[in-house]
């Protein structure tokens, strides 16, 4: 059994990687339904909390039939990252998340986010204040270091667990890299099999079909495993890849009924979360990825992401419905398909 503090997640649990402007609400339930065991809000400013910036406020969202929910944080303040402590627990997320490996520029300038892993003393000083400062479990998010040169994360991963970190999740990319190239899993299974390790260690990067998940599973002997762009209009992954373990067969890839029944639900979450405009514009991103690989489906494309109108994208998907109705769609395993440029 897998344990993050008191928190049971089961023998080989399934997380939803905390993606900057996909991890939301209304793309969690449908993940949530599909088999996800935890997930994780979108990352959160630190400053912005303690701000009481209304953005940064509304990340901290969750509903009880998302549960078990970790919120994940950044910064590179000391101050704000104990002080948002606070707000975050407010919230009663099952455990509060830090990101050390958000590669984008905005953030790294700010010493944040995978910024950090080139002041590592600092990284851990701050570490240890918030886990002081902390009621509920802290954990931690990063990458296998800055560059190939620095490559720490070995090292790291003992000093977090030493100073109180109750988990960690490793992409297995380092920050010069950002999404480039192929995620390399050989430190995470060494931070695994260090014989002092005892808490969890999740491995992340290039999970994208149920046989390389229990393909890396044995190999690098992971707690458990987290997934982020391959879940982005495909929240099938989860329980594909629960299905192939229990019994080594594949599903059938989901039906043109079964993308579109998911596909509205997610609109509609969409919509009564950030409302009717907002919720219009977020959904626009998800569109390719539930019908991947469909013929001709530019067209409908197009007309869904230039509306505005909540009843006429309605009214278009059940033509795309009607359209392929009979169409056997294929699972289609590319990551470098998935548009996202983000952060997790």
């Amino acid at each position: 059994m897998v344990r993050i503090g008191a928190l049971e997640l089961g023998e080989f649990p399934l997380l939803l990687a905390p993606m900057e402007d996909v991890s939301d609400p209304p793309f969690r339930a449908v993940c949530k339904a599909n088999g996800a065991d935890l997930m994780y809000t979108e990352f959160i400013s630190s400053e912005g909390l303690v701000r009481d910036a209304r953005k940064s406020l509304q990340k901290l969202d969750i509903y009880d039939d998302e549960r078990p929910m970790g919120i994940q944080i950044f910064g590179g303040e000391e101050d704000a990252m104990v002080r948002a402590i606070d707000k975050v627990a407010e919230a009663r997320p099952n455990l509060i998340d830090i990101n050390y490996g958000c590669p984008v520029k905005q953030v790294v300038c700010k010493e944040a986010g995978s910024g950090m892993l080139r002041n590592l003393p600092k990284l851990l000083k701050i570490t240890e204040a918030m886990v002081k400062r902390s009621p509920l479990p802290i954990t931690v998010k990063t990458r296998l270091g800055w560059d190939e040169d620095s490559k720490q994360v070995v090292y790291l991963a003992e000093a977090l667990q030493d100073i109180g970190v109750q988990a960690i999740a490793i992409h297995g990319r380092t920050r010069v890299q950002m999404y480039k190239g192929s995620a390399d899993w050989t430190l995470i299974g060494e931070v695994k099999n260090n014989p002092r390790m005892h808490i969890p260690v999740f491995g992340n990067g290039d999970i994208d079909s149920p046989e390389k998940a229990v393909l890396y599973k044995n190999r690098y002997g992971v707690d458990g495993i987290m997934i982020g762009r391959a879940a982005i209009g495909y929240p099938w992954i989860f329980r594909e890849i629960k299905h192939f373990m229990a019994t080594g067969e594949n599903l059938a890839a989901p039906t043109t009924v079964e993308r579109i029944d998911v596909c509205l639900r997610h609109f509609e979450r969409s919509l009564e979360w950030k409302g009717e405009k907002l919720g219009i514009l977020e959904m626009r991103r998800h569109y390719t990825n539930y019908f991947k690989g469909y013929p001709n489906f530019k067209e409908y494309r197009m007309q869904m992401v230039q509306s505005l109108d909540a009843e006429e994208i309605r009214q278009l998907l059940r033509q795309v419905e009607q359209q392929y109705a009979g169409y056997e769609p294929q699972i289609i395993r590319s990551l470098g398909e998935v548009s996202y440029s983000g952060c997790d």
